[in-house]
């Protein structure tokens, strides 16, 4: 698919101040200051060595460091080299003759010393020179690259994003061999100081839109980055109210490559197993890599059902109240007698007893969430079976009132990204429909869709193609065309140094 492409709160932590000082020239004092900044904690490692009669230091965090590299190809090689000169000298001939891996820089401030070490390098540092070098030794321990829990496919690639960037960006550029393939490396989190990575295809992105999220990226005014959530809100345009995020998520590299290729922006986040994709349309909620695997036929069908399953699970059960409460004559006959015959042998209203099946759901559903996953599926048995069928014969509640429930919970779980929206729609149209009747929904409905409609996601409908109505409607919204027109979209880029397009809406 082809689209046209704050208040400040007070810092309530303050940075030490030594974070912006200068390197010093005596090693002493250079320690003495780490070891303060650190309050002399137990994982900060200094190795006192001597090179030739001059004195020197390695400085690296515990655990963050591969010690068999630091051995073999750091202390080995600087015990064996007879250095000679001054301190700046051997520093250039540590870099440049007698280090043997490739990451290795200079470094002359006390704020990039502390950056280096925290992330898994190790630092040189001599007697008498104001600069140290860095050495990229990373060794601490990540996750193997698995499937993506929630983000299972039946064809295609089984690899998903896993928390170290460096890797992430590694399947990128797997999947996307071009050198269009660009990426930008940027700071979040005033403590974390979290590595956030711009990710996108130089030859079709909007040098517009990259500017904006530079500029909020930027701007984002947080201690830590501990999720990807963190950062959505200031991604999405100020001041919007709405329960939909212009934001996309993602677990899989193959699913980011695919929007790329399209002119979106990839956001990647050092220690997230996840990627968000900017801008990001309503109707890419719909939309899996399965859709692109199947037959056009079959996909269609499939995202009529998510479609379908979108506005029951969103509209069911209000439309269910409204009906019962104030025109239960629009039921079928036999459906009204077996309807009215369960609301007179429960003892609350239609609506109440909507509601508190509703809420029951949600806590079961938490609760099976967070326990552990054998106490999960006992929670899942438990309330699905044991309490529903015991409340039926209790009488406390109607079994056609559980039925439409369970539909439409069941039909949220199509649409997993809009799964939060949907649950909260669900309750407001049940007390819409309860208190209003159904004319109280219609109104509602046309609220939210006002809403969704005038929402932007960096200067592009949200909701579109389908408002503003394109061409693009056709070719891969609710209907899919097949490769050979889908591959038509981009012509190919001539001049690759100095090319660039905008994708446009059709």
């Amino acid at each position: 698919m082809n689209w046209i492409l704050h208040d400040k709160r007070e810092q309530t932590v303050t940075q030490p101040e030594l974070l912006k000082t200068a390197l010093h020239t005596d090693l002493a004092n250079n320690i003495e200051i780490i070891q303060s900044s650190f309050d002399n904690s137990c994982d900060l490692t200094i190795h006192e060595i001597c090179l030739n009669g001059m004195k020197g230091a390695v400085i690296s965090i515990d655990n963050m460091i591969n010690k068999d590299i630091l051995a073999q190809a750091i202390l080995k090689p600087l015990y064996a080299y007879p250095f000679s000169g001054t301190p700046e000298g051997c520093l250039r001939d540590m870099q440049t003759k007698v280090i043997y891996t490739d990451d290795v820089s200079t470094i002359g401030t006390f704020e990039e010393l502390y950056s280096r070490i925290l992330s898994g390098f190790a630092v040189v540092a001599l007697d008498g020179c104001d600069q140290m070098l860095s050495i990229g030794i990373q060794g601490f321990r990540t996750r193997s690259i698995s499937e993506p829990e929630s983000d299972v496919i039946q064809r295609g690639s089984k690899e998903g994003f896993v928390e170290p960037l460096r890797t992430n960006m590694s399947m990128l550029r797997r999947k996307l061999k071009t050198p269009y393939l660009q990426f930008e490396v940027l700071t979040a989190g005033r403590l974390s100081e979290t590595e956030v990575c711009l990710c996108y295809l130089r030859n079709t992105v909007s040098e517009d839109i990259l500017d904006r999220l530079r500029c909020k990226v930027k701007s984002i005014e947080l201690d830590t980055v501990l999720a990807a959530g963190y950062l959505v809100p200031y991604l999405e345009e100020p001041e919007e109210l709405s329960l939909f995020k212009s934001v996309g998520v993602t677990e899989r590299p193959d699913t980011l490559c695919g929007k790329m290729t399209e002119g979106r922006i990839g956001i990647l986040i050092d220690g997230i197993p996840s990627a968000l994709i900017v801008p990001y349309l309503f109707v890419e909620n719909f939309q899996t890599i399965d859709d692109y695997s199947n037959r056009p036929v079959f996909a269609f069908f499939t995202r009529l059902l998510k479609f379908l399953a979108f506005f029951i699970s969103m509209l069911l059960p209000g439309i269910y109240t409204a009906l019962g409460t104030y025109d239960p004559e629009m039921f079928p006959t036999l459906t009204l007698n077996k309807i009215a015959a369960s609301i007179g042998d429960t003892p609350m209203s239609l609506t109440a007893e909507t509601l508190i099946i509703l809420l029951v759901y949600e806590i079961m559903r938490e609760s099976g969430l967070r326990m552990p996953q054998p106490l999960g599926y006992a929670v899942s048995i438990v309330g699905g079976l044991v309490i529903g069928d015991t409340a039926v014969n209790a009488g406390l509640i109607g079994a056609p009132t559980l039925m439409v429930v369970a539909i439409s919970a069941i039909c949220s779980y199509m649409i997993p990204n809009l799964y939060a929206p949907t649950a909260l729609l669900r309750i407001v149209f049940t007390l819409t429909g309860g208190i209003l009747g159904i004319w109280g929904i219609a109104a509602v409905f046309c609220i939210v869709s006002i809403n969704l409609c005038s929402k932007m996601s960096y200067g592009i409908p949200y909701t579109s193609p389908v408002t503003p109505f394109g061409t693009t409607f056709f070719r891969d919204v609710v209907f899919r065309r097949g490769w050979k027109i889908l591959s038509r979209s981009h012509e190919p880029v001539q001049d690759m140094p100095g090319a660039h397009t905008e994708v446009i809406n059709e």
